[in-house]
């Protein structure tokens, strides 16, 4: 089941779900968006045909019953940027490292503090067993190994 936004601020109010900083404007129908913490690539300006990565500013921590999809925002897609995502584990704590390319012909501007993913969470039918306790665990920042 996805948590819509009244469903997310009482998870946010209950403690259960942790997005800090966490700001309202940014809860969506059925998410919440993201925003760019940091940016690997040369300056702020990704070249054409760049492949680059971000992290998210918001440092996130999931119960052991709840794991997230993640999508681009539409704006960025519309520019030509492709991202590779996976499932965000229940249990998982910390930032996100989003890899991305810039299928543009053109440089693409990408700045800090802008709003570039949606997260989708999902209530699982119970918690699990084993829940996410790998290296990226608390990551804050860009990490790629």
């Amino acid at each position: 089941m996805i948590l819509c936004d009244g469903d997310i601020k009482e998870e946010i109010e209950r403690k259960r779900i942790v997005i800090e900083p966490f700001d309202e404007k940014s809860l969506t129908p059925n998410g919440y968006d993201l925003t760019i913490g940091d940016v690997r690539s040369l300056k702020n300006k990704v070249k054409a045909k760049e492949w680059f990565l971000i992290s998210t500013k918001e440092y996130i921590i999931l119960p052991n019953d709840v794991c997230a999809q993640l999508w681009i925002r539409s704006s960025f897609a519309r520019k030509g940027i492709f991202c590779s995502f996976g499932k965000v584990d229940a249990g998982f704590e910390g930032t996100l490292t989003i890899g991305c390319f810039n299928a543009n012909n053109n440089e693409i501007e990408i700045k800090r503090g802008e709003r570039f993913i949606q997260i989708v969470f999902e209530r699982m039918s119970s918690g699990a067993e084993k829940a996410y306790s790998g290296k990226y665990k608390g990551q804050k920042g860009i990490k790629t190994e």
